[in-house]
């Protein structure tokens, strides 16, 4: 039963994913092609110091109230449950308003530092946005610690709408002011879009506080821990967390002015050279590599409560049970993402960004690059969520460091090589996502005792993802000159995605039973049999 919660709950927060993903390219692709790579450089900039603070706001506390809450409700005290998410929420709530506050003030100094000081506007445009994600996110850990992940995805989706539209709109509408003006507006975006989606989460918690409240009120009269020992154990749980989280952000913070300088001083190129090739890297390339992880993200959340239930009760077979299935679902929805970008990137990036030809077939290079770092991506969401669920926190952080030192090793050298350029930072993270995601998979073996059948988990997916590559990369060579670029890349994705669904019932890398567990997956099972015997 767990195991068919967990799949359909990673489900439910996949297909909302995919939708935000989708707003997200009907938002990002446009506004590239209207500002441009060096308009991208302001606005992607502001992100690395933006993803910092919503690490530490958001990275470990809703997790930590997650497994709390599913915790408590595992052995019947649904009212402490309710009072870690109370607790938490004021902290949310205090940890927001020094957020936001810090990255509107301090945005002038920083970016001045950084060499690119028009990006200033962007960050304090995105600053309010620090004070209300953080309430929201508790709202969603609260949601998620009672396995119920129907919440999470809508709030994302309307998240996800608000920051399009009025991200598209200022940033037009600021067009005429400069290219940071615009970069601004669409930065305003994600402000606005975290007004709508706190609001969701109001509206779906007070409309169905009812269900949660029966059990809360059967649990009622004991009160088992202060507030202080809640506190204690949110921040003894999210620190860690959090730490882990704002590695990467960090060092995607460090990569702007190392790679600014370095692109500069030691490879010779201009200023307006060096911004318009980090905007390749960051905001053509990272828009995409940026698709696949809501997949796996959706695996790792769903995994947190069910294993921290499991673990709370002792129930070790299933506990292994679906960690294996967890990670197998990561592999098999990482390797396809990989595998497609990297074999068809040029004309993937001249579909989505046809208005700047250029800049999109110098980032073609990054995005293959950083293409096969998806599969290890993948791979450290999954074990990560796996290791946080059995209180192993800390691994995840510790075995992150060493990635993301040879990270800055690597950029810092890569970036100063003129034939190399901006490709050396994303060397830089391929690198950190291999060292982090092997160190991962071993502790996970460690400390539960699971254990993963090479063929069964990367053998089948990888010939399914192989002939599907293949299958991609002939059909856009037979099409792109009868139709065209964008309808011979929509045609071999469409054909690719078909045949590497079939691929993988035919290796028998997923099972019938498995879709089943889906949501419609008795509908999907049967189809599925008409192709497969």
């Amino acid at each position: 039963m767990a195991k068919k919660s967990f799949i359909k709950g990673a489900a439910i927060l996949g297909i909302a994913g995919i939708l935000v993903k989708v707003l997200g390219a009907f938002f990002r692709i446009p506004l590239a092609n209207l500002i441009g790579d060096v308009g991208m450089a302001y606005y992607q900039a502001v992100y690395p110091v933006y993803n910092i603070f919503l690490a530490v706001s958001t990275a470990g506390i809703p997790v930590a109230i997650s497994k709390m809450v599913s915790e408590r409700n595992a052995i019947g005290r649904y009212n402490e449950g309710y009072r870690v998410f109370k607790i938490s929420f004021f902290l949310m709530f205090a940890i927001g308003i020094v957020s936001a506050s810090l990255c509107f003030f301090g945005a002038e100094p920083y970016f001045t530092a950084c060499k690119i000081p028009e990006a200033k506007y962007a960050m304090m445009a995105l600053a309010p946005a620090l004070l209300l994600v953080p309430m929201m996110a508790s709202f969603r850990g609260y949601f998620q610690g009672n396995q119920n992940m129907t919440p999470t995805a809508i709030s994302q989706v309307m998240e996800q709408v608000f920051r399009v539209v009025v991200g598209l709109a200022l940033a037009y509408v600021f067009l005429s002011k400069g290219l940071e003006f615009s970069a601004a507006g669409a930065a305003f975006g994600a402000t606005a879009g975290s007004i709508g989606g706190i609001l969701v989460v109001i509206i779906i918690y007070f409309s169905g506080r009812g269900k949660y409240r029966v059990n809360i009120e059967r649990s009622a009269g004991k009160i088992y821990e202060s507030a202080s020992s809640i506190l204690l154990k949110i921040f003894a749980f999210a620190v860690p967390i959090t730490l882990g989280a704002a590695i990467m952000p960090i060092m995607n913070a460090i990569d702007v002015p190392i790679v600014m300088n370095r692109l500069q001083n030691a490879a010779g190129f201009s200023p307006a050279e060096a911004k318009a090739l980090y905007g390749q890297l960051s905001g053509f390339t990272g828009s995409l590599i940026n698709f696949p992880q809501v997949l796996t993200q959706a695996v790792s959340m769903s995994l947190v409560p069910v294993v921290a239930e499991m673990h709370k009760l002792g129930r070790t077979s299933d506990l292994r049970d679906n960690i294996y299935t967890g990670y197998r679902m990561a592999i098999i929805m990482g390797l396809p993402c990989a595998v497609g970008m990297m074999v068809i990137a040029e004309p993937i990036m001249l579909l989505f960004y046809p208005m700047q030809r250029a800049s999109a077939v110098g980032a073609a290079e990054c995005l293959k690059i950083m293409a096969f770092g998806v599969i290890f991506l993948s791979s450290i969401q999954t074990l990560t969520g796996v290791l946080q669920g059995v209180g192993k926190q800390f691994i995840p952080v510790i075995n992150m460091c060493f990635g993301a030192v040879a990270k800055v090793v690597l950029t810092y050298w890569l970036t100063g090589i003129p034939e190399i350029n901006v490709k050396g930072a994303a060397i830089g993270t391929v690198a950190a996502y291999i060292i982090a995601s092997v160190l991962n998979l071993m502790a996970v073996s460690r400390y539960t005792g699971t254990k993963f059948d090479f063929m069964t988990v990367y053998g089948r997916p990888g010939i399914s993802a192989i002939v599907m590559g293949a299958a991609a990369w002939l059909t856009h060579r037979v099409l792109v000159g009868y139709l065209g670029n964008s309808l011979a890349t929509l045609a071999a994705i469409a054909l690719a995605a078909l045949i590497y669904g079939l691929m993988l019932l035919r290796t028998k890398a997923i099972s019938q039973e498995e879709l089943k567990m889906l949501p419609k997956g008795e509908k999907l099972a049967k189809i599925a049999g008409k192709f497969v015997k």
